[in-house]
Protein backbone atom coordinates (compact mmCIF):
# COMPACT_ATOMS: atom_id res chain seq x y z
CA UNK A 1 0.00 0.00 0.00
CA UNK A 2 1.63 3.39 -0.89
CA UNK A 3 0.44 6.73 1.11
CA UNK A 4 0.46 10.21 -0.27
CA UNK A 5 -1.59 13.07 2.02
CA UNK A 6 -4.89 12.27 1.76
CA UNK A 7 -4.92 9.54 -1.02
CA UNK A 8 -3.84 6.12 -1.40
CA UNK A 9 -3.20 3.40 -3.97
CA UNK A 10 -4.39 -0.56 -3.13
CA UNK A 11 -4.35 -3.69 -4.67
CA UNK A 12 -7.77 -5.66 -4.89
CA UNK A 13 -7.00 -8.96 -7.11
CA UNK A 14 -6.20 -8.15 -10.55
CA UNK A 15 -7.18 -4.54 -10.66
CA UNK A 16 -5.19 -1.11 -9.14
CA UNK A 17 -7.46 1.69 -6.70
CA UNK A 18 -6.78 5.03 -5.68
CA UNK A 19 -8.74 5.68 -2.85
CA UNK A 20 -8.86 9.51 -2.02
CA UNK A 21 -10.71 11.50 0.62
CA UNK A 22 -13.51 14.43 -0.41
CA UNK A 23 -16.27 16.49 2.04
CA UNK A 24 -19.65 16.64 0.87
CA UNK A 25 -21.82 19.09 2.08
CA UNK A 26 -25.43 19.79 2.04
CA UNK A 27 -28.18 22.13 3.43
CA UNK A 28 -31.31 19.08 3.61
CA UNK A 29 -29.52 16.01 4.93
CA UNK A 30 -25.95 13.42 5.74
CA UNK A 31 -27.32 11.37 2.70
CA UNK A 32 -27.27 14.16 0.40
CA UNK A 33 -24.06 15.84 1.78
CA UNK A 34 -22.13 12.35 0.53
CA UNK A 35 -24.29 12.48 -3.03
CA UNK A 36 -23.53 16.07 -3.55
CA UNK A 37 -19.39 14.77 -2.74
CA UNK A 38 -19.70 11.48 -5.61
CA UNK A 39 -21.98 13.97 -7.76
CA UNK A 40 -18.95 16.33 -8.20
CA UNK A 41 -16.27 13.58 -8.04
CA UNK A 42 -17.79 11.52 -10.92
CA UNK A 43 -17.86 14.82 -13.08
CA UNK A 44 -13.58 14.27 -13.19
CA UNK A 45 -13.16 10.90 -12.27
CA UNK A 46 -13.81 7.37 -14.17
CA UNK A 47 -14.66 4.37 -12.69
CA UNK A 48 -15.73 4.96 -9.15
CA UNK A 49 -16.64 2.02 -7.65
CA UNK A 50 -17.33 2.57 -3.62
CA UNK A 51 -17.40 4.71 -0.62
CA UNK A 52 -16.80 5.08 2.44
CA UNK A 53 -18.43 7.19 5.04
CA UNK A 54 -15.31 8.10 7.63
CA UNK A 55 -17.10 11.53 9.41
CA UNK A 56 -20.13 13.14 9.65
CA UNK A 57 -20.63 16.69 11.38
CA UNK A 58 -22.81 19.77 11.20
CA UNK A 59 -23.31 23.13 11.77
CA UNK A 60 -26.07 24.39 14.14
CA UNK A 61 -27.61 27.57 13.95
CA UNK A 62 -30.38 28.74 16.53
CA UNK A 63 -30.64 25.34 17.85
CA UNK A 64 -31.00 23.88 14.69
CA UNK A 65 -28.89 21.65 12.07
CA UNK A 66 -28.08 24.39 9.60
CA UNK A 67 -26.26 22.10 7.47
CA UNK A 68 -24.16 18.51 7.04
CA UNK A 69 -20.57 17.31 6.13
CA UNK A 70 -19.84 13.98 5.20
CA UNK A 71 -16.23 12.79 4.92
CA UNK A 72 -16.12 10.00 2.42
CA UNK A 73 -13.33 8.37 0.87
CA UNK A 74 -13.78 7.01 -2.98
CA UNK A 75 -12.25 4.35 -4.18
CA UNK A 76 -11.38 4.32 -8.29
CA UNK A 77 -10.23 1.94 -10.64
CA UNK A 78 -6.89 3.20 -12.35
CA UNK A 79 -6.57 2.46 -16.29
Amino acid sequence: MERSGYSESIEVGSHIYKKIELVGSSKVSSDKAVENALTKAADNIRNIDWFEVVETRGHVQDGKIAHWQVVVKVGFRLD
